[in-house]
């Protein structure tokens, strides 16, 4: 009989502790697998954010306040930049498209973000992967408001539905535009991005519900229409349906994208794409030295490699804590083998008594060692897929990292060969311990 088969025959002689102790160690394994792939995808998603964007133009301040802002929709724009400014940088010929983006106001904590149509078929996340709508439309008119996945599911809004925007950010805000509600023609797909948290609106709204503008004759003739078939109800209410009341305004004619952006006096930021990307350097240079106002222009990629280089150390925290979740469950096996040793002296002594050598005891117990975590590092592989197959959407809608159904990256298969080498090297010690009961217990042990 070979030592492979009798440390097999051993340990399925103990099956009751041997498998709660794989079965630990298979956890803590598939719990490292999976922070591990969350790790990777996070960092791609994140760097993924915004694609196929050459640069965002901001007034003058940080790189990183700029990028927050204007793509993941954390903080506040110091200062904004005057629409003459957007208008001069964005004609220029290396320029391809532009989306301007005008931040401020919220809705029930949701970021709102005025832009223009340029937004919904230039804007790229991911490997450049264009927004697509689950349900609905762009803007046609200036009382429409577009969603973002999250927004309608958790304020369970739907097609037709009314929304109030309120002034600054946040769940709290003391003043609500009531008298400018807005229709819910659009809800985009999820794309695991801050798109998802954010409700659009046309530009020229933003500018409307503030006066700094008149309204054109398009926008007058929506605003009067809805204030002829409101003026009977609670403007408090930012939830209605009024799907009858909006009929006529589906029957305007849809407004060109120049009157959804309209003419305000300052945007927060805009998204610039260039015809190619050797441009990028020049206009940027430019930009910093623009003589009318104080502007700052950055490589997206670029910075958000930067930011990923301060949150990163939170990933490595916690790799090492799932190591140690690791470490801690082989400890488990070591205590089993060494608890089980006082209890199998009598069959090592008779495994001498057959011929075995102490060193081939020493190997038996190594054997076993490795078995256990070998069995359980295939265990922890079956469980990792498991989790991701049944898992993997509720995930991504919770936390907006996608985890991939792939193949074990080599640093995965790296981490695997070195729990099952640490997992052996664990073993040496009660194997040994068994050598040394081999060479003095002899024929005879005490009982």
């Amino acid at each position: 009989m070979s030592l492979l088969t009798l440390s097999r025959k051993s340990l399925l002689n103990r099956f009751s502790s041997i498998a709660i102790t794989t079965i630990a160690i298979a956890l803590s394994i598939t719990l490292l697998l999976l922070i591990e792939r969350a790790r990777v995808d996070a960092k791609a998603s994140f760097h993924n954010t915004v694609s196929g964007t050459d640069l965002i133009v901001g007034a003058r301040t940080g790189s990183t306040e700029l990028l927050l802002f204007s793509v993941f929709r954390i903080g506040h724009p110091t200062n904004n930049l005057s629409f003459k400014s957007y208008q001069d940088i964005t004609s220029k010929r290396s320029v391809k498209w532009a989306i301007p983006l005008s931040l401020g106001d919220s809705h029930k904590g949701f970021s709102v973000i005025g832009t223009n149509n340029d937004y919904f078929a230039h804007y790229r996340y991911a490997n450049k992967q264009n927004l697509a709508f689950s349900k609905g439309h762009a803007f046609e008119q200036v009382n429409h408001v577009v969603l973002g996945s999250n927004v309608a599911k958790k304020l369970h809004y739907h097609l037709g539905d009314s929304i109030v925007l309120s002034h600054g950010a946040g769940n709290t805000s003391f003043h609500h535009h009531d008298d400018h509600p807005f229709k819910v023609v659009g809800i985009l797909a999820a794309t695991g991005t801050a798109v998802d948290n954010s409700v659009h609106v046309p530009l020229v709204a933003i500018d409307n519900i503030h006066g700094s503008t008149m309204p054109s004759i398009s926008q007058k003739h929506v605003a009067d229409e809805h204030h002829d078939h409101d003026h009977n109800h609670d403007h408090h209410d930012d939830h209605q349906h009024h799907s009858e009341q909006h009929d006529e305004h589906d029957k305007l004619p849809a407004l060109s994208n120049a009157e959804l952006t309209g003419q305000p006096k300052q945007i927060s930021a805009f998204l610039l794409g260039l015809k190619s990307p050797i441009f990028a350097l020049q206009l940027q240079r430019n930009i910093s030295q623009y003589k009318q106002e104080p502007l700052l222009a950055i490589m997206p990629k670029f910075t958000l490699r930067q930011l990923w280089e301060v949150v990163g150390v939170f990933e490595k925290a916690l790799l090492v804590i799932s190591g140690a979740v690791v470490v801690i469950a082989l400890l488990g096996m070591l205590t089993n083998l060494l608890a089980s040793l006082s209890q199998r002296r009598r069959e090592l002594a008779i495994l001498r008594s057959v011929g075995a050598s102490p060193r081939t005891i020493f190997t038996l117990l190594g054997l076993e060692a490795l078995l256990i975590t070998v069995c359980a590092t295939l265990l922890a592989i079956a469980f990792y897929y498991l989790v991701i197959v049944l898992l993997a959407n509720m995930l991504g809608s919770i936390s907006g990292i996608h985890l991939q159904l792939m193949a074990l990256s080599q640093y995965q298969m790296s981490l695997l060969a070195g729990i099952i080498l640490l997992g052996t090297l664990f073993g040496c010690l009660p194997a040994y311990k068994a050598y040394r009961y081999a060479l003095s217990d002899g024929l005879t042990i005490k009982v």
